[in-house]
């Protein structure tokens, strides 16, 4: 009897494309590097980043990444449908032509293309990226979640003790200290989805409960944004309010930027746990944990986030409107350690 083997997927897959199209459709406005290729079963995926606006050194910056964990779709795709509507803006928005002259924006839309390929979590060597910084938390963190050691076969893994960062995670340091943290002030915005039944905006540390030098300007980030937009919805919080983490890579990337630089990172978490309350039948597809599975969920997750996205380009361009300085400063530090920590160890 012949036996009927099941075909291997294709080496692609609609968001890879799709990312794709989308530079090939921007090649005139955008600049475009591969910063590492990764390899499965004989096909290559390139990790790509295309940068848009300012060459000055000085101007600030505002990073977008998504998809280091491959079975989080749902941002990449938010990134994705950001960047169309970006492009299709130059076409005919004077303010947004304008603002792109002082200030640099950055993606990196696909980070881990290989576990978005292979639906997995971790990349094709079994690590989990977000695990895979070498710092270690401060405190205890969740079993197995918190990031762990014993082997790739099971979740969260590290990666092995003392080996160099996977070629992605290297990828995103790269890119970070090449376009980011070696300006006067930068924002990162990196988006995941499987956690909680809200969407949340978190920021350093996930190793530790202390609190980041740079509290003021969070607090003041999101004093302006609740300004703006009073019913966003979004819960902003230090991601140690959730849980500790070994190996973050925004706790690492934070950690090599140097005074007088101001470097933000933040985390877009969006709340998959709705989605599943909304359809509980999606939990038995494995991507049905961390994406809206219904299209007209899709559409409404990608609507509902691009005030943000633009928000945190806008605060970037009139930073020096808003930047605390001095005695306020210092009192925004009082207020959003009162406000983040007053009940937690330091």
């Amino acid at each position: 009897m012949t036996a009927i083997l099941t075909p291997l997927p294709e080496a692609t897959f609609a968001e890879y494309e799709d990312l794709k199209a989308i530079l090939d459709a921007g090649s005139r406005r955008l600049t475009i590097d591969v910063v590492c290729d990764v390899s499965a079963r004989g096909h290559s995926f390139a990790v790509y980043v295309a940068t848009l606006g300012s060459s000055d050194p000085e101007a600030p910056a505002i990073g977008f990444f998504a998809g280091i964990h491959g079975l989080e779709r749902i941002g990449t795709q938010l990134l994705l449908d950001y960047m169309r509507s970006l492009l299709s803006r130059l076409e005919w928005d004077e303010l947004l032509l304008a603002q792109l002259q002082s200030i640099r924006i950055v993606f990196m839309p696909i980070v881990n293309p290989g576990g978005m390929w292979a639906l997995r979590r971790s990349n094709l060597n079994g690590v989990d990226l977000m695990r895979n910084a070498p710092q270690n938390a401060e405190g205890h963190v969740p079993f197995l979640a918190g990031g762990q050691r014993i082997g790739p076969w099971l979740p969260w893994y590290r990666g092995k003790r003392g080996a160099p960062m996977e070629p992605e995670s290297a990828a995103l340091m790269r890119v970070v200290e090449r376009e980011l943290i070696v300006r006067p002030l930068s924002i990162a915005l990196d988006c995941h989805s499987g956690y909680g039944f809200r969407d949340s905006v978190w920021f350093p540390y996930a190793k530790s409960t202390r609190h980041i030098a740079h509290l003021p300007e969070i607090f003041a980030l999101k004093a302006m944004f609740e300004s703006a937009h009073p019913h966003h919805g979004y819960q902003f919080e230090p991601q140690s309010t959730q849980y500790l983490a070994h190996g973050d890579l925004w706790d690492c990337a934070y950690d090599r930027s140097r005074p007088p630089s101001i470097f933000l990172p933040l985390t877009l978490e969006l709340g998959s746990w709705l989605w599943i309350k909304k359809n509980p039948v999606q939990i038995l597809r494995r991507e049905g944990m961390f994406n809206p599975i219904k299209a007209h969920r899709t559409e409404r997750v990608l609507r509902r986030h691009a005030p943000f996205f633009d928000f945190l380009a806008r605060a970037a361009y009139a930073s020096q409107r808003w930047l605390p300085q001095g005695n306020g400063r210092q009192q925004l530090m009082t207020r959003a350690i009162e406000y983040w920590y007053r009940n937690r160890t330091p």
